[in-house]
This record gives structure tokens, sequence and C-alpha cells, in this order.
């Protein structure tokens, strides 16, 4: 896969990092969420807190929204086993009804 270089600024440091091409568009609004999440949390005027603990908190939401998601996609494949076996003991009904 082709490599780019890419320069992506959080918290108003820049990183300078080499990506594959095609996700260039998830680095740059991964970018651009974070900073607005930093922005916004910031707003707050936390007393005594530095941007180590505005990062801290921004790393906490992400992460708290990633186990969300696979939780919820977890729960959606349990979802999908059981109207899987629901199918296919209707299918089993109907058979039994044509005889």
């Amino acid at each position: 896969m082709a490599q780019q270089a890419i320069t992506l600024k959080i918290a108003g440091k820049s990183y300078s990092l080499n990506i594959e091409s095609e996700k260039e568009e998830v680095y740059r609004l991964a970018e651009r969420e974070v900073n607005n999440y930093l922005a916004a949390i910031k707003q707050n005027n936390f007393k005594n807190w530095t941007d180590q603990d505005y990062l801290s908190m921004a790393a906490l939401k992400f992460a708290i929204a990633n186990v969300d998601m696979r939780q919820s996609r977890e729960l959606g494949d349990e979802d999908l086993k059981h109207l899987g076996r629901l199918g296919e003991e209707l299918d089993a009904y109907l058979n039994t009804l044509q005889r």
C-alpha cells in the first residue's frame, strides 16, 4: 500500500506521520474531532487543569465511545444470531405445513 507523509496538529502541537494514502481523510477527520472536543472542554475552564488534563479527558471520551460502539456491535451480533435461529424455526415450521 502506498504511504504518505502527513502532519497533524493536535492541541497546538504538530505530529508528522507516515500513513496509508487512502486513510488520509480518516486521519484529518479524527484530527478535527479531537481538536473540536478539546476546544469545547477547555471552555469549562477547570481550575488548575493543564493541557495534559484536557487531553486525558479527550482520550477518555473517545475510549468510552469506542467501548460503547463495540458493545452495541456485539449486541447486534447476538440479535442477528437470534434472528437466524428464528428464521430456521420458521422455515422448519413452514416445511411441516407443506407436507
